[in-house]
């Protein structure tokens, strides 16, 4: 976890993988970052574990579920209640279910 990083309350970081957060990155409330989920092919449901990598000026609002392998490009925003299930690109606002880039995030100095 980056310096200057928050996590808010009630963020679950299912941590059966290496979860890395960046700095200056907010993790809103009620997120749930999962590295590990159960392989649906086999009949005994294997937990398998990848890792998930959210950059540096990151934002993602509350009630966000990040799955198991996602990576969160630098400065990219993603939206409250979205679902991320796929990698997404720097510096871009992302929402939906699935989470998909919707456009560039503008900076003010």
């Amino acid at each position: 976890i980056g310096d200057y990083t928050w996590i808010g309350d009630d963020v679950v970081l299912y941590s059966l993988g290496e979860i890395e957060i960046g700095s200056h990155t907010v993790i809103s409330q009620k997120s749930y970052i999962c590295t590990g989920s159960h392989d649906f092919s086999r009949v005994t449901f294997d937990i398998y574990a990848l890792p998930i990598r959210i950059g540096s000026e990151v934002w993602i609002a509350t009630d966000v579920f990040v799955a198991p392998g996602v990576t969160i490009g630098d400065g990219t925003v993603v939206g409250a209640r979205s679902t991320v299930l796929h990698d997404l690109p720097p510096g871009m606002v992302c929402f939906g279910s699935p989470a998909k880039p919707v456009r560039p995030r503008e900076m003010k100095s």
